[in-house]
């Protein structure tokens, strides 16, 4: 059974694919198209955390897909009434997809473990994969070719940041993580996705011209994400000269795109003017997490048995890989 916890549960091929069909299916979303190819099918949605882009995103991409999405809050009585195996299994008799937005990875792991129905990660405090999924896809829109290019990112070594360099590997990016030491990310990371793609491009500095002088994307992310609130007068401090502001944006080439996952908090990571400038693709990169999520869906229906190739053609859609 396939599950998406993580992006080195897919290959490099994989991944274009379904970045591929998401371009697609946003194409043919622009015409006022929306083909119902998942008509019938249900996805749970089980959340410990808030959301506005993943929970609104999922749904409305399965609610265009002619499927149903079920939200499912904390009366479920997950991980407290019975036991993981127990609500996993049974859960899987009524949905045929699961998306988790978790506190803790291994919770996300454990649902997966039992193989009772496909696990998408919705978010962790390890990994954000579909978030990557969705740069990918605005970044692949920006220019013509992503591969050799370089993405800049400006902060923490959170999930976000360790799903990006991920995604970079695998398409042939460079990753650049520019902030405060005591932040990069850990060593054993950068080693597992080095050994998965030896020609990985990654690198970590505290100088800003090192960091900025050759990217075509930079982007940043809050500087205290959730769990971190005690950390955060700490991380206001470490990460001021880090501002993603005017004064920093002269170290990068003209024209580099400026990405953000959002929530921003205007005024600390990010300035106005850099994230309202023209070079910004932040809407964009917002709305394209609900067109990757839909090609992330569509393949995991393909790979599951509970969507044919032929029936993709059908409506002009091609599958690549």
């Amino acid at each position: 059974m396939r599950h998406l916890i993580s992006l080195f549960d897919i290959t490099a091929a994989e991944l274009t694919t379904i970045i591929d069909v998401s371009h697609q299916l946003k194409t043919l979303h622009a015409t006022g198209k929306r083909p119902a190819l998942l008509q019938g099918l249900v996805l749970a949605m089980l959340f410990e955390k808030p959301s506005l882009r993943t929970r609104v995103s999922f749904e409305a991409g399965m609610a265009q897909l002619g499927g149903t999405a079920l939200f499912l809050g904390q009366e479920v009585g997950w991980q407290k009434r019975e036991s993981t195996s127990d609500f996993t299994r049974v859960l899987a008799q009524y949905a045929d997809f699961v998306v988790c937005r978790a506190n803790k990875h291994a919770s996300v792991q454990e649902l997966a473990s039992f193989d009772a129905v496909p696990v998408i990660n919705g978010l962790t405090d390890l990994f954000h994969p579909c978030q990557a999924l969705a740069d990918l896809l605005t970044m692949q829109e920006s220019t013509s070719e992503i591969s050799g290019k370089q993405v800049t990112f400006v902060g923490d070594g959170n999930n976000v940041a360790k799903s990006l360099a991920l995604a970079c590997a695998m398409s042939g990016m460079r990753f650049r993580l520019l902030g405060p030491k005591a932040y990069f990310m850990s060593n054993s990371i950068l080693q597992k996705i080095s050994e998965r793609y030896p020609q990985a491009d990654i690198s970590q500095t505290e100088s800003v011209s090192e960091a900025m002088a050759s990217a075509d994307f930079v982007y940043t992310d809050v500087w205290t994400s959730m769990g971190q609130e005690s950390e955060s007068k700490q991380r206001e401090l470490d990460f001021a000269p880090f501002q993603l502001n005017q004064s920093l944006m002269k170290h990068a080439p003209s024209g580099c795109k400026v990405l953000h996952c959002l929530p921003a908090h205007r005024g600390m990571e990010i300035t106005d003017e850099v994230i309202d400038s023209r070079d910004s693709l932040v809407i964009q990169q917002a709305g394209n997490r609900m067109h990757a999520q839909k090609g992330l869906l569509i393949w995991l229906a393909i790979e599951q048995g509970l969507l044919s190739v032929r029936n993709l053609e059908q409506h002009g859609l091609k599958l690549t890989g």
